[in-house]
């Protein structure tokens, strides 16, 4: 009886270990096939029109009495206000600043230059509007007030105009889906050349979206930009 459970015990034993070991032997194929994968990149890129225009338009004045030169810049102000509505351009787009006056004698140090006036001031008038096309338009013809005695300042960094899209969250779902179809194609491709499968996802980062201009020449066109980075796992 002794000899026959020993027996027994013997036989349940081997089977046990041979059943533990297929098991790590499954696990161990398991864990090698999650172990590869293959990191690839999706891009996405588009063009929109700018939905948004700032138009800053600056200019100067010169004088000897503060007061002339305040009247001064307060009738070449209304000149710009009468050219914008002429435009169409809604006054409830238009916004002023606070003159800016400089001194010269004020700023004199170790002795009086000649200078011809003490004073000169610079007043920005802004335009913010939706209506990109109507401002562009505009934008050629303001020349015509120089015509009328109206100095503007044009190379000043703070004078030029601005171009902004605001509609990103209206196309991020367009564009990470192009993205993420353009990583899927890459990643298909490698596993074809590896003689593999392409599996799930293992992990996926969307990048951040980057909006610039088309070129120099085309501000109001932005290049809207998205790299997405996918891990998938591959398998034979």
């Amino acid at each position: 009886m002794q000899k026959s459970s020993a027996t027994i015990l013997g036989v349940m034993l081997v089977i046990s270990f041979t059943i533990f070991g297929l098991l790590i032997k499954q696990a161990l194929l398991e864990v090698k096939t999650f172990d590869r994968n293959v990191t690839v990149k999706g891009l996405a890129e588009a063009e929109f029109p700018a939905d948004i225009v700032i138009w800053p338009i600056q200019f100067t004045a010169a004088g000897n009495d503060l007061e002339s030169l305040y009247n001064q810049v307060d009738a070449q102000e209304q000149q710009i206000i009468s050219f914008l509505a002429s435009q169409n351009i809604a006054p409830d787009e238009i916004s002023f600043s606070s003159p800016k006056i400089n001194d010269k004698l004020a700023q004199q140090y170790g002795g009086q230059q000649d200078f011809e006036f003490r004073y000169s001031a610079l007043q920005t008038i802004t335009v913010y509007s939706s209506s990109i096309k109507l401002v562009r338009d505009a934008m050629p013809k303001i020349t015509e007030l120089g015509k009328k005695g109206i100095v503007f300042s044009q190379n000043d960094y703070n004078a030029q105009v601005e171009y902004i899209f605001s509609r990103l969250n209206d196309v991020k779902p367009q564009m990470i889906e192009q993205s993420t179809t353009n990583a899927r194609m890459v990643a298909e491709k490698f596993a074809s050349d590896s003689n593999s499968r392409l599996g799930k996802i293992k992990n996926a980062s969307q990048g951040q979206f980057s909006i610039g201009d088309r070129d120099k020449n085309n501000p109001h066109i932005k290049r809207v930009r998205v790299v997405s980075t996918i891990a998938y796992y591959l398998a034979d």
